[in-house]
C-alpha cells in the first residue's frame, strides 16, 4: 500500500476508501504509512480519521513524545481541549520534543483568548531555542495579535534579513507589510508590499499596497493601484470607498463622487459608501443627491451619528426645519444624546416659533457645548428675547471667558454699571 492511496481517496472525496485504507494499514502494521497519512488527511481536513490514526499508533508506541503532541492539535482541532492538554502534560521537559509541546500549548493559550499564557509558553520555547526560526516566527505572530507592532515587526524583520521570506506557508514580507500598516508605520510598509506585487498581483496585497500609498499621503499611486484592483475585480467593494477617498485628497471631488456611486451600485448596502457619496455632493453643490445618500445611509443605520449630523446640518443651513426636527424627534425616541443635534434642534424649532420645546433643547445642548462660541451666542440672543436674563447673563459670561467679544463684553460692563 502507498501513499498515493490515499491521496486518491482524499481527492476524490471518498470517506469509505480513506477508512478502508486506514484499517488496511492498521492490519498490516504499516505504521511508518499511517504517520504519513495522518498528517496528509489533517491538512485536508480529515481531523477525526487522523485522529484515530494517531490513537492508534500510540497504543503501541504509548512514550513516543511525538505522537502526543500530534494528538493533542488533532484533539484541539476536535475540541477535546481536556484531552489534548493532558498528552501535552506527558511530554516532560528532558525530552528534545518538549519545545514542540511548548509551542501546541501557546496555540491552545491563543485559542482561548489568553494571550499573556500564549506568550510566556513561547518564551519558555525561546529560552531553549533561541534561534529556532519556527520559534521566533510564531512569537512575533502572537506581538502582532496581541496589537504589540513594533515588537512584532521587529522579529519579522529580523527572520528577513535572515534569509526567511516564509516560515509555515507564512510570507514573511506580507507580514512585515501587515504589521508596520496596523502600527499606521505605513511608509515602512510600501517596500514590502512592493516586493508582494512584483511576485504577484493578489487582490488584498494591492489593497493594503493602496491604503498604505494613500495614508503616506501619495494618492496618484494609491489610485493606480485601486482602478487596477477595480478592474480585476469589479466587486472588490473596499477599493471604491478607498479610491474615492483618494480622489478627494488631491481635491478632485467630482471624480470621487463618481468612484462613490459606482460603488453604490455594487454594493447598495454600504453605508460609509452612502456617507462618502451625500459628503461629496455637498462639496459638489448636489444638496438633493446628498440629501438621498444621506437618508438611504441612515436608513440603512438608523444610529448612524456621522450621517445623521450631516444630513441635519443639511437641513440646518437650509433652513429646512420641518425636516429637520422630524430627523431629530425620531432620534430622540432612541435615546440618542448628541449636544450638537440638540442644537440644531433648538435652532429649527425657534425659527418655527416653538420657544418652550426651543429652551429645553437648547438647555440640552448647553451641557455640552459649553465651549463653542457660535452656539453660545445664539443661546445668549434667545435667553434674552425670552425674558431669562438671568441665565443669559451665565452663558454670555461663558462666552466672553471664551472670546472676549466686543459686544459681549460692552454687555456685561453694562450690567456693571446698572449695579453701581
Amino acid at each position: 500500500m502507498q501513499l498515493h492511496e490515499f491521496e486518491k481517496a482524499v481527492l476524490d472525496g471518498d470517506i469509505g476508501q480513506v477508512n478502508d485504507l486506514i484499517d488496511r494499514a492498521e492490519k498490516a502494521g504499516d505504521f511508518d504509512l499511517l504517520y504519513e497519512a495522518a498528517s496528509f488527511l489533517v491538512d485536508f481536513g480529515y481531523v477525526g480519521q487522523a485522529d484515530h490514526i494517531y490513537e492508534t499508533l500510540i497504543s503501541y508506541m504509548p512514550d513516543e513524545p511525538q505522537l502526543k503532541i500530534d494528538r493533542a492539535s488533532t484533539l484541539m482541532e476536535l475540541g477535546d481541549e481536556d484531552d489534548a492538554l493532558l498528552l501535552l502534560s506527558e511530554v516532560t521537559p528532558d525530552q528534545e520534543e518538549y519545545t514542540q509541546a511548548l509551542l501546541a500549548l501557546a496555540d491552545y493559550y491563543q485559542m482561548i483568548g489568553m494571550a499573556e499564557a500564549a506568550l510566556g509558553k513561547v518564551k519558555e520555547a525561546l529560552a531553549r531555542s533561541p534561534h529556532e526560526p519556527v520559534i521566533r516566527f510564531a512569537n512575533a505572530e502572537l506581538l502582532l495579535d496581541a496589537g504589540r507592532y513594533l515588537e512584532a515587526a521587529k522579529h519579522y524583520s529580523e527572520l528577513y534579513d535572515e534569509g526567511y521570506h516564509e516560515i509555515a506557508g507564512t510570507s514573511i514580507p506580507f507580514r512585515l507589510a501587515e504589521t508596520y500598516s496596523a502600527g499606521a508605520a505605513f511608509e515602512d510598509a510600501l517596500p514590502y508590499y512592493e516586493e508582494l506585487l512584483k511576485d504577484e498581483q493578489l487582490p488584498d496585497t494591492i489593497f493594503g499596497a493602496a491604503y498604505a500609498y494613500y495614508q503616506s499621503n501619495q494618492p496618484e499611486r494609491s489610485i493606480h493601484l485601486l482602478e487596477d484592483l477595480i478592474a480585476m475585480d469589479p466587486d472588490y467593494f473596499s477599493a471604491y470607498m478607498l479610491v474615492g477617498q483618494a480622489y478627494s485628497q488631491l481635491g478632485n471631488d467630482e471624480k470621487a463622487y463618481e468612484l462613490f456611486e459606482q460603488g453604490i451600485a455594487r454594493d447598495e448596502f454600504d453605508k460609509e459608501l452612502r456617507l462618502s457619496a451625500g459628503k461629496s455632493a455637498l462639496k459638489l453643490g448636489l444638496p438633493l443627491e446628498a440629501e438621498e445618500h444621506l437618508q438611504q445611509a441612515i436608513a440603512l443605520d438608523p444610529e448612524y451619528i456621522d450621517a445623521i449630523i450631516t444630513l441635519a446640518s443639511l437641513y440646518n443651513e437650509r433652513k429646512e426645519d420641518e425636516k429637520l426636527i422630524r430627523l431629530l424627534t425620531d432620534l430622540d425616541d432612541g435615546n440618542l444624546d448628541i449636544p450638537l443635534l440638540s442644537a440644531f434642534k433648538a435652532y429649527a424649532l425657534e425659527r418655527e416659533e416653538q420657544y418652550a420645546h426651543a429652551y429645553v433643547s437648547y438647555s440640552k445642548a448647553y451641557v455640552g457645548m459649553k465651549d463653542d462660541p457660535s452656539f453660545l451666542d445664539k443661546y445668549a440672543r434667545f435667553l434674552l428675547d425670552e425674558g431669562k436674563r438671568d441665565e443669559a447673563i451665565e452663558v454670555v459670561k461663558t462666552l466672553v471667558n471664551l472670546t472676549q467679544q466686543e459686544e459681549w463684553t460692552a454687555f456685561l460692563e453694562t450690567l456693571n454699571d446698572e449695579e453701581v
